[in-house]
Order: structure tokens, then sequence, then C-alpha cells
């Protein structure tokens, strides 16, 4: 490029610079950003994690819980209702997850973000002090429908990092969600019952004796926090002005790329308005990729239903007959095991053989993994322990690389003033299918456990071929002409 083609590519973007625009300010910022940008990343870890930590935190505890508020008849049954707890949640995030994608497109990112932190904090504390069955629900309801930063948290993480980081700043979405749904039922499980459990600390009178599920939810708030409260001085990166042109981001890919022809600012303006009007439902990179996401988070959330449920029910009705502190166990290891994969491994996986080969092959590999959760139940003592941690570490470690591969395809499909309702858009899906996941996994879970004795798959093995048949649906989803990446 000669001196004078430089001069007016550099006039240009100087031009594209707005001094009271958020937006533009972090986009200087970036430009003048050298080597990895680790404390970017990190903001973005920590408020996911803040926020995951409650999605799944209840249910090593909550076969107790159900069987505490006496609503189930028989103990078979229990899992039905906790399968409606579970799906409250997703139900409430399904219904808003539009409605904050658009306020995140209109008002920005930042206010969205500190809404759903605060959320946390109120709403998960009082779902901890819930003395029946339709408290409980009306509590993960609201936290759900309150809790609306996923979505916008994706568009945030593409936008506080340069492009070529982009993919490092989603696996911190992925990752701290992965960890969240970990980790937090790891502390469910560890703190649920304290009064049982630490007698000496915890005395069977206080209100952790009489609210036996209270500290784990204390704990998770308290987490949460600071995080709302610093969340007011991270950086907003939505632009606020009313550009004629394409927002700076993109203005750099096209610019690189360039003849001096092509950056007249009337092609930019009509390019603009192009984007501006289409749809993102015909957008079927977009689309695909959502749909593919939806299929994979069924499967995930009855999976992370079942497991729980599976491991304290008996072993008479199947199970493994664990306590809450066993689960907590296996799940404080998976957790450490896919911090350390995602943070080092999947970027570098990712660059070598792309977003979709890694979904593919993660959801081919889950197959015959699930398939061996039935013989692994047929051991005791250290083997069983050996072979459960191991297989849930794989298996967690399967579910976020596909997760942050379709996380990757879903922002490259857009362009950034489409982002917020893009993964609106994608929030509200996949809270569906989520919601469905905890009710379909627990009314499944009850009726496995009342036929023990049948000819086909009796017991858990229905369970798990059910969830390796959604699992197979997925993996065929990821192949031409369904799934397709837009190019770029």
């Amino acid at each position: 490029m000669d001196k004078q083609e430089h001069a007016a590519l550099e006039s240009l973007l100087k031009e594209d610079f707005y001094e009271n625009c958020p937006g533009c300010k972090l986009d200087r910022q970036k430009e003048l950003q050298r080597g990895l940008p680790i404390k970017q990343v990190l903001i973005i870890w920590i408020i996911v994690l803040a926020t995951a930590l409650t999605i799944s935190s209840l249910f090593p505890f909550l076969y107790f819980m159900i069987r505490d508020f006496h609503v189930a008849k028989r103990e078979e049954d229990i899992g039905y209702y906790a399968g409606y707890i579970g799906s409250s949640y997703m139900l409430g995030r399904a219904l808003t997850s539009v409605i904050w994608g658009a306020i995140a497109d209109k008002f920005g990112r930042k206010p969205v973000i500190i809404i759903g932190c605060a959320a946390v904090v109120i709403f998960n504390t009082l779902f901890g002090l819930s003395t029946n069955f339709w408290m409980a629900i009306s509590m993960r309801f609201l936290l759900g429908s309150l809790n609306g930063l996923l979505g916008p948290i994706k568009a945030y993480a593409c936008e506080l990092v340069r492009e070529e980081h982009q993919s490092l700043g989603l696996s911190a979405v992925s990752t701290a969600w992965g960890t969240g749904l970990i980790i937090g039922p790891a502390l469910g499980g560890f703190l649920a019952q304290p009064a049982e459990k630490f007698p000496a600390i915890f005395s069977s009178n206080s209100i952790f004796g009489r609210f036996p599920y209270f500290l784990p939810c204390l704990i998770i708030s308290l987490l949460a926090l600071p995080v709302a409260i610093a969340c007011f001085w991270i950086p907003e990166s939505l632009h606020t002005h009313n550009s004629e042109k394409i927002s700076s981001q993109i203005s750099y890919d096209v610019l690189e790329s360039a003849s001096p022809r092509s950056t007249d600012k009337v092609d930019l303006k009509e390019g603009s308005e192009t984007t501006s009007k289409y749809s993102l439902f015909k957008n079927w990179p977009l689309m695909s990729s959502i749909i593919v996401y939806c299929v994979f988070s069924l499967h995930d959330m009855a999976y992370t239903e079942i497991f729980s449920l599976w491991a304290v029910s008996p072993r008479r009705l199947g199970g493994l007959s664990y306590s809450t502190q066993d689960v907590g166990v296996v799940l404080a290891i998976s957790g450490v095991g896919l911090l350390v994969f995602q943070s080092s491994l999947y970027p570098l996986v990712e660059r070598i053989i792309g977003p979709i080969m890694v979904s593919r092959i993660a959801g081919i590999v889950s197959i015959p993994l699930l398939t061996s959760y039935h013989y692994i139940g047929m051991l005791s003592g250290i083997a069983l322990s050996i072979l459960l941690n191991c297989a849930s570490l794989v298996k967690n470690v399967l579910s976020i690389s596909i997760v942050t591969g379709l996380f990757i395809l879903q922002n490259r499909a857009v362009e950034q003033h489409q982002r917020g309702a893009a993964n609106g858009i994608a929030m509200t899906l996949m809270s569906l299918f989520k919601a469905a996941g905890p009710a379909g996994g627990g009314a499944l879970f009850s009726w496995a456990e009342k036929r023990q004795d049948a000819g086909f798959l009796p017991g858990n093995q229905i369970v798990f071929f059910i969830l390796n048949i959604i699992e197979v649906v997925g993996v065929l989803m990821t192949f031409k002409p369904f799934l397709v990446e837009r190019r770029r």
C-alpha cells in the first residue's frame, strides 16, 4: 500500500471515530492493544461464571428438596417434580431473552449485564429460603426471567477484543459457562444440608438447619454481589452514534482488502443499509447454528439433571446411592479438568480444525461414552469412583467443546449491530429446549425407575439410550447442507 492510499484509509478511519461514543473509544483502545487480551478475557470469564453457577447448582440436592417438600406421593415420582423446578429457570429465560437482546442493542450491553448479576444476588438467595414447591418454582422462574445476560455477553465478548482474539473471548464465555455448570452443582453438593454434614459448625436450630439448602445459594449470591458492583466500571462496547458508515470493526476488514474506489462513502452507506434490512431469520448460517445449538442444549440439560438424579437415587432403583457430597466431588473434579482444557487446548484445536469439526467430533465421541454409564454403574468401590470421575470429566469437556464451536459460528454469522438480537433469538430458542430438558429428563428418569424388569433396555439403560438418540440427531445436523459457516 503506497503512502497516498494509506493516508486516505487513515483519514476515513478518523472520520469513523465519535468522541462521545463508548463503542468508538473501545475500538480505538483495541487498535492500540498488543498481545493477548488477558484482562478483557478475565472480565468476561468472571461475569459469566457468577451467573452460571446458579443454573445447575440445585441439581445435587433437588432430589432431597422435593422429598422435604412432601409433594411427591411416591419416591419414584420425585423426578417429575424435580424436572418442573429445573425447567422453570429456562422457561423464564426463554420468555425474555429476545427482550434483553433488544435492550442490549438499544441501550448497551452493560445495563443488561448489571441487571443479570443483581438478579442472581436477589432471587437465588430467595430460592434457598423456599418453604414449598411453588415458592421454589417462582423464584427460579424470576431468576431466569431477569438474568438475560448470556446472549448479550457473547456479543460483548466479540466486541471487547480484536477480531483475531474473538475465539478466545467466546471460549472464555463457554469455559466460564461450563465451569459454572460443574462448580455450581459441586457447591450445591458440598454445602447442602450443612446441619447434617457439619453439626459442630451448623446447629439444627440455626437458619441453615431450618433451611438446609440455603447455604449453597447464599454462597453463590455472595460471589455474585461484588461482580454486580464491579460491572459498573466495565467499558461499554455499543456504538451510540448514527453513522452513515458501517462500524469501525467491520471497516477495518473492508478497508484492508478493498481498492481505493471501494472505500467510497456512498458504497459503505448502501452496504450498511442493506445489512440493517437483512432479516436475521433469513440468515441461514446463523439460524442453522442456533438450531444445532438447541438440539445439543436439550441433550446437555437433560443429561445434567439425569446424572445428579441417577447418582443420588438408591441402588435398588438403578442409582448409585451417592450423597450430595459425593456428587459434589465428582463435579468438582470435572470442573477443574474442564477449566484446564478450555483455557489451554480448545483455542488451539479450534484454529486447526475449525468450530464445526470440533463440534462434530465431540458429538460422535459422546455417544459410546454415554453408553458406558450403565456399565459403570454396575461397579462399586474405587473402580466405580475412578471410572465415573473419568467419564464425567470427558463428557463435560466434549459438551462444552460443542457449545463453544456453535457460539463462534453464531457470532461470526452477524455484524455487531445485530449481535444482541441474534444472541437473544439464540437464547430464547435454546432456553425453550433447555426448559424441556429437565422436565423431560426428570419424567424419563422416573419412568425408567418403574421399569427395572422390562425386557427391552430396563432401568437406566433406556435413559442413556434416549440421550444418545438426541446426540445422534445433533451430530447429523452438523453436516452440510444443514450447518454452514458464513463466508468471511
